[in-house]
């Protein structure tokens, strides 16, 4: 079975991250690693991936190797300067549900935006009273390098299609 529309796709893949500055290419490196015993399953058409990667891995089937670059432009932009906001330090207490190991520089906070959807923010910087947050995409402003294996390719259940998501983070192995 090709992978296209309404199928759900497993895939195992490394992803690299690089970065262009003045010219000079960053050597790629490594940021996630899906394995065989952790694959990423995805409902194609679905996704929150870049659409050029649904692109470019229409028409593959299962068994298949993958390996392709997308650009910077083309995967999740350049930075946002806009998205980059400091916050009151007292919006992040305990009643709120966070302890103060959360709130180190580096770490990605939990968050949710006005509608209750998940979303995360970096810590860029506490600055005391405030701190300074960044709620770019984790890779915003990096080319992304994908090197992979489609595992499996089935039809999506009329379930994942309602939903709009697979079912189960194994796809087909789940335990019955």
């Amino acid at each position: 079975m090709k992978i296209a529309e309404n199928t759900v796709v497993g895939l195992t893949y490394e992803l690299k991250v690089s970065k262009e500055a003045d010219e000079i290419e960053s050597a790629p490196f490594s940021v996630e690693i899906r394995d065989t015993e952790d694959p990423f399953y995805f409902l194609f058409g679905a996704s929150d991936l870049p659409e050029k990667f649904e692109a470019l891995l229409l028409g593959k089937v299962q068994g298949e190797d993958f390996s392709f670059v997308i650009p910077v432009a083309e995967a999740y932009g350049e930075i946002d300067e806009d998205l980059i906001v400091n916050l009151p330090k007292s919006q992040f207490s305990g009643e709120n549900g966070f302890n103060p190991e959360m709130l180190e520089e580096g770490n990605f906070l939990p968050l949710m935006d006005e509608d209750g959807y998940p979303m995360q923010a970096k810590i860029l910087k506490d600055l005391g009273e405030e701190i300074l947050l960044d709620f770019n995409h984790p890779l915003v402003g990096f080319d992304l390098h994908f090197d992979g294996n489609i595992q499996e390719v089935r039809e999506a259940t009329k379930d994942e299609l309602a939903h709009g998501h697979v079912h189960g983070a194994h796809g087909a192995h789940e335990e019955e």
